[in-house]
């Protein structure tokens, strides 16, 4: 049965939020504002916050920043997942993975259909991981914000949660980066 595991010490992550906006601002932002309440309130670190405009390019250059940056364990963004002409998160950020999650959009849309119905298929959410960071791309409605967090993201960042979560590989997340030492040794 999933759950936390009271034996196991919690471990908080350092999260960086990214909004991606034309029009949002630091005050008028309500899903980034809810990213990092419930990050807070589950005992995580909040990195950095940033919003930027819908545009490839924006978007790249400040994950890119995020993904090299040692002290960024996590970045969730919100917005530009739509099918618009500027919706261009995945674009922008699924070149960078390494490894695509194709399971969060998949457990992300079976949370969405009960309380939005067919109306899911508009969402392009999207994960995977870039050089041991772990990448989020969520709609920009505060509701899919809770949703995700609340239903997945919550358990998955959670060292505690059983039998599995990604704050226990974490370590290995690299690990085919390393060099091998003679005759084979991997340490």
């Amino acid at each position: 049965m999933p759950g936390i595991d009271e034996s196991r010490p919690f471990v908080p992550l350092r999260i960086a939020v990214l909004t991606v906006s034309d029009t949002r601002s630091l005050g008028d932002d309500k899903s980034g504002a809810i990213l990092v309440e419930r990050l807070e309130t589950a005992g995580h670190v909040l990195a950095d916050r940033a919003i930027v405009p819908d545009e490839i390019e924006a978007i790249r250059t400040q994950l890119k920043k995020w993904i090299d940056d040692p002290a960024v364990d996590v970045v969730i963004s919100t917005g530009g997942t739509g099918f618009t002409g500027r919706d261009v998160t995945p674009e922008a950020a699924e070149p960078l993975f390494e490894k695509r999650m194709e399971g969060f959009a998949t457990l992300f849309h079976m949370i969405s259909y009960p309380k939005i119905g067919s109306s899911t298929v508009q969402s392009r959410a999207t994960a995977g991981l870039a050089k041991g960071t772990f990448i989020f791309c969520l709609p920009g409605s505060p509701g899919a914000c809770r949703d995700a967090w609340d239903e997945i993201l919550v358990h998955q960042l959670d060292y505690r949660y059983r039998p599995c979560n990604f704050v226990e590989i974490m370590p290995r997340l690299d690990e085919h980066l390393r060099r091998p030492k003679a005759k084979g040794a991997t340490v």
